[in-house]
């Protein structure tokens, strides 16, 4: 049977970066086994949507380019991919349980439950409790059928038999075994004729045909009702195979990652930003933040998983041919940020200057600096190796944009010297001369005029870096030159040079 895989988020808000990595193990193994990758909106929980939220769901999968085969956004032969299109489908399959046995009705009100709980701290809906409430059960055909008639409010309740174990042999985990004398009655179908995410769940994935579901481990727990729906409709021969992920856990270690954690720690832990009702539901994403995507998917994919070796960077090609579920750890990941800054800066790092010049054109012209494609260019030429994060191109490198803001105070009084002025004055003059002014044409002309004055490079060379972007860091000085060219260079040498005298003489006066 081919693979078919599913990712069947809730539009419920900013789809957490977990919920990512979920979609990415799902496409890594759909594409490494040459199957299907299905994207399904699971949005039965009417009270929790949030408009946006499906929109955001699938601009993220695209902005990653983890496009699905099939789904909501992407059409297919097995749709309509929106749950709550599907309504009419869970009703049927919820009353085909009810008239073999295998559910029933429940009348009892949420007042009449609530009071109950009141009283039993530790009250459950199960085999005990079931013959002593207000359900068809209990009731007469004719009793059930009166209610019905009249339109009293129900809800349709999985009917869980005891003293039943229920195995499943996960992918990740082995062997996990329930007691069924341990389960509730799930409701299955809410008294709004909605399903809970229960049936509708199994039914979609039999009617779309799904051989493995991967997804979290806080749905473990759930499996066990699952299979037992499979049972109840007969459907054993097809039930697909249970895949559950390890938690991502907070920097630290401890702890799941939560969306808070993203103000708390300052870092994104949403695939792109979202802005909520208030500045405490707006949330910064990773592809704001400065990741490309290809290193967001990298970051993602080992965060759970590795096929073992040294090898950190990896392509989703590379991903796609290694990946398996046997290499997915059952411990929890923690998120390291900072190696994903790592990652991201050996993925600018290999970028062509010409496409990170389109990353960079958005985040200059925000700033109202120039924005020519081969300025760009010679932009993050100088600037990939010394970034980790898109922005920091026109944040960390504003001097190739703008005149210096600061000096960096003491550099210049370990390195100036009264005596090196004159040099500097005729580098300054020298720079409308040098002709084509490029980084080895000026560089052999002050090289040369170093020499006839016989002074050290090492003595001049940082005073001109100091002068040209403020720092002692940077890229390399006839580089940045030769990019300001001959007119802003020689300002800036002025500049600079007059700054160089005035911290010497504040610091000589003290």
């Amino acid at each position: 049977m081919a693979v078919r895989v599913r990712f069947a988020p809730s539009p419920t808000g900013a789809l957490h970066i977990g919920g990512i990595r979920t979609a990415l193990y799902n496409y890594l193994f759909a594409r490494h086994h040459g199957g299907v990758f299905i994207l399904r909106i699971e949005d039965t929980d009417q009270s929790r949507h949030v408009p946006g939220a499906e929109e955001y769901i699938i601009e993220a999968l695209r902005w990653l380019g983890l496009v699905p085969d099939e789904g909501q956004g992407f059409g297919g032969d097995n749709g309509p991919y929106r749950q709550s299109e599907r309504k009419a489908i869970y009703q049927k399959y919820a009353q085909e349980l009810v008239a073999c046995g295998k559910a029933y009705y429940a009348f009892d009100t949420p007042e009449e439950l609530e009071a109950i709980r009141q009283q039993e701290v530790h009250f459950a809906y199960n085999y005990r409790t079931r013959e002593h409430l207000r359900n068809s059960l209990t009731m007469s055909p004719e009793e059930v059928e009166a209610l019905l008639q009249e339109g009293t409010p129900y809800v349709i309740r999985l009917r869980v038999a005891p003293e039943e174990e229920v195995h499943i042999q996960d992918l990740i985990r082995g062997e996990v075994v329930f007691q069924s004398s341990e389960l509730d009655d799930k409701v299955l179908l809410k008294a709004d004729g909605m399903p809970t995410y229960h049936l509708a769940n199994i039914v979609d994935d039999h009617l779309m045909r799904i051989t493995h579901v991967i997804r979290g481990e806080e749905w473990l727990p759930s499996t066990a009702h699952h299979v037992l729906l499979y049972r109840a409709f007969g459907w054993e021969d097809t039930m697909p195979q249970f895949a559950h992920l390890p938690l991502i856990l907070r920097p630290e270690g401890q702890g799941k990652l939560s969306k808070r954690d993203g103000a708390r720690f300052g870092i994104p832990v949403f695939p792109l930003s979202w802005k909520g009702a208030t500045p405490e539901d707006s949330f910064l994403g990773f592809r704001e933040a400065g990741f490309l995507p290809e290193a967001t998917l990298n970051f993602l994919a080992l965060l759970g998983w590795h096929p073992g070796g040294d090898q950190e960077v990896f392509s989703l090609d590379e991903m796609t041919r290694l990946f398996s579920l046997e290499h997915i750890s059952k411990g929890g990941a923690r998120f390291d940020y900072d190696k994903a800054k790592w990652l991201n800066q050996r993925y600018i790092m290999a970028t062509d200057n010409a496409t990170l010049a389109q990353y960079i054109r958005p985040l200059a012209e925000a700033k109202g600096y120039r924005t020519e494609q081969s300025y760009l260019e010679q932009v993050a030429a100088l600037m990939k190796e010394r970034v980790s994060l898109l922005p920091e191109f026109v944040e960390e490198g504003y001097y190739l944009f703008e005149p210096v803001r600061a000096y960096d105070e003491e550099a210049i009084r370990k390195r100036w010297k009264p005596e090196l002025q004159p040099v500097l004055e005729a580098i300054t003059d020298l720079m409308p001369s040098v002709q084509p002014f490029d980084a080895p044409t000026l560089e052999m002309a002050v090289k040369a005029l170093l020499q006839e004055r016989q002074v050290k490079p090492g003595d001049v060379l940082p005073l001109l870096r100091l002068a040209l972007v403020g720092t002692m860091k940077g890229p390399a000085v006839f580089d940045t030159a030769a990019l300001l060219g001959p007119a802003e260079t020689a300002n800036r040498l002025r500049s600079g040079m007059a700054y160089f005298l005035q911290c010497t003489e504040t610091t000589a006066a003290k």
